[in-house]
């Protein structure tokens, strides 16, 4: 089993930063690709900012040029450092690791979620 567990959430000021970060803990053979998904209120999860293994990295229109996606495949952590907050990136932000076991089979896991609020 993998858990995933994320920090760094709160609230900010628009203009504003946080720096949120992930986790991941348990028995696998590897993690593969890491994430960062959003969803905010009677809104569905949406993709925010992915990195490979190989530190290739993905993100949404959203957070290009705001947040930057970054990982420590030594000790299997992600961080995503968000500038420039604005109030429509309040929603509740969760980690994604997609890990592979002693199988070879791949799982997708999500951390718990950390709140981010972005209000003056």
């Amino acid at each position: 089993q993998v858990q995933l567990v994320e920090s760094g959430g709160g609230l900010v000021q628009p203009g504003g930063s946080l720096r949120l970060s992930c986790a991941a803990s348990g028995t696998f053979r590897s993690i593969m690709a890491m994430g960062w998904y959003r969803q905010a209120p009677g809104k569905q999860r949406e993709l925010v900012a992915t990195i490979t293994t190989a530190k290739s990295t993905n993100y949404a229109d959203s957070a290009k040029g705001r947040f930057i996606i970054s990982r420590d495949n030594t000790k299997n952590t992600v961080n995503l450092q968000m500038s420039s907050l604005k109030p429509e990136d309040t929603a509740v932000y969760y980690c994604n690791a997609q890990v592979l076991n002693y199988t070879l089979r791949r799982n997708d896991y999500w951390g718990q979620g950390t709140q981010v609020t972005v209000s003056s």
